[in-house]
């Protein structure tokens, strides 16, 4: 087959390198925004933090050889002062809150490697510690076999040992704090803190048999079986649960969880009510003070004024313009960032202004991401990047702006409700429910078409599972 050369037109559309970096500023929230103006202003010389002050319009020379490209300085200096600067809450450097970090905590890994100087080891045993510790998940638990573990030491240290060995210093490892590190599975882990807490009480006592005899019973709260098998009441059954629910699934996983706790939310947006009104403003922190560097500009000005013969002079005046023109686009993205967060922001407290006004869940209207992409007129893929990873600060709390949106049910009267509304009254239902005799999904399904919700019982289902919320059997209380 011979080759051919012909010729053709199509119109395609491409994203260019600065549509893409837009879009990018549009996503990120706002602490990852601080950072990326940071980075911004180390990389770029021609860019600063501050206002940009008054300065006398330059124009630009013509160049006697022509060979230069021309531009118009006046270009780089911009007097006026952008929208978004003026819809800002800008506080001061004085009042800016400055967020003390946390001090890193020592992990469990290390406080164990601690403790093991504690424990009279010989050198092998103390190799093979080092190896249990190492193989521990985040959780504290060894979830590697023994024989595996024969395996490394053999080939990586050049240790041999045994399986009954290994069990030797793993049961001395489990002695160590925080109690049931170190066991392979939940049941152990549960039965070493258990035995650490026995004393003469009978609930302890009880509740060390259940773990021991009926660990599968209680996981599954079949507590009727175990009640009857144990031959107790169901007060003395309580109290033992009571003894097993107070110790901790996750040991290892103590510190991790806290830290994840102190995790800050700063919230884009703040919104509050006054005298029945809505008032929206941005945080300070997504709208930056940043103008072009006076150094730069002056760079300009003898470039204007003087010849450009030499190729370093051409290299450094290709340098200067090529860094203006990034600073430039860099602030006027800023701009537009702010500027349809505004918009999209303002559209949604405008549709759901009940809620904002009440902060009653049920006041919320069904809202997609297309309803507020065809008021604000603009494409779904940036609504739904605006709508990704942003706060706002209500009255009533701080909001995902992912909280606002839902998908509609209808009722009886055949009137369009939120199904936030939905999960809303499911939610209180559960919460109110006899916890001895939970409700059945059929039975939340009856209480829910009551209310006039036409609604499935997979439905509900459904709706339970996104609220993370169990099955009845699950859910119930002694």
């Amino acid at each position: 087959m011979a080759l051919k050369q012909y010729l053709s037109q199509k119109t395609e559309q491409r994203l260019s390198p600065q549509q893409i970096q837009l879009m990018k500023l549009l996503q990120v929230p706002t602490l990852e925004l601080d950072q990326r103006i940071k980075q911004e202003l180390e990389e770029n010389p021609a860019l600063e933090e501050g206002t940009e002050s008054d300065d006398d319009d330059f124009e630009q020379e013509d160049d006697e050889d022509g060979d230069e490209e021309e531009f118009d300085i006046s270009d780089y200096f911009d007097e006026d002062v952008a929208d978004y600067k003026t819809q800002a809450n800008n506080t001061s450097k004085d009042d800016e809150e400055r967020v003390v970090p946390l001090s890193g905590e020592t992990s469990f890994q290390e406080k164990l490697s601690e403790q093991l100087h504690l424990i009279a080891l010989d050198d092998n045993q103390f190799l093979i510690a080092d190896i249990l510790i190492g193989n521990l998940d985040e959780s504290g638990y060894l979830n590697r076999n023994l024989s595996a573990l024969v395996d490394d030491l053999a080939f990586s240290l050049n240790v041999e040992t045994t399986e009954a060995e290994i069990e030797v210093v793993l049961l001395l490892l489990q002695s160590l704090d925080p109690a049931g590190i170190g066991a392979r599975n939940l049941r152990e882990c549960l039965l070493i803190q258990i035995n650490r807490r026995q004393d003469k009480s009978l609930s302890r006592q009880r509740a060390k048999i259940i773990l021991e005899l009926y660990f599968e019973e209680f996981t599954k709260k079949h507590y009727e079986k175990i009640a009857k098998k144990l031959n107790i009441s169901d007060q003395e059954l309580k109290s033992s649960i009571d003894e097993i629910l107070k110790l901790n699934p996750k040991p290892g996983g103590s510190t991790k969880d806290a830290a994840k706790n102190h995790q800050q939310i700063i919230p884009d947006f703040i919104l509050v009510e006054n005298e029945g009104e809505l008032e929206l403003t941005l945080n300070s922190r997504n709208a930056p003070e940043l103008k072009i560097s006076k150094e730069y500009q002056n760079m300009l000005r003898s470039y204007s004024e003087g010849a450009k013969t030499s190729k370093a002079d051409k290299q450094a005046v290709t340098f200067v313009k090529h860094k203006l023109d990034s600073a430039l686009w860099f602030i006027d993205a800023i701009k537009q960032r702010q500027q349809t967060l505004l918009l999209t922001m303002n559209a949604i407290m405008r549709y759901q202004e009940a809620f904002f006004l009440a902060g009653d869940d049920t006041k919320l209207k069904p809202m997609i991401l297309k309803d507020i992409a065809e008021i604000v007129s603009l494409d779904i893929s940036t609504v739904s990047r605006v709508a990704n990873s942003k706060y706002v600060q209500t009255n009533f709390g701080v909001f995902s702006l992912k909280y606002f949106f839902s998908e509609s049910l209808s009722t009886d009267s055949g009137e369009e409700v939120s199904t936030r509304e939905v999960k809303q009254i499911l939610l209180d239902a559960i919460e109110s429910e006899d916890k001895r005799n939970p409700l059945p999904d059929e039975k939340l399904m009856a209480l829910l078409n009551e209310k006039g919700y036409n609604i499935a019982r997979r439905t509900v289902a459904k709706y339970r599972e996104q609220l993370n919320l169990p099955v009845a059997r699950m859910r119930k209380k002694l």
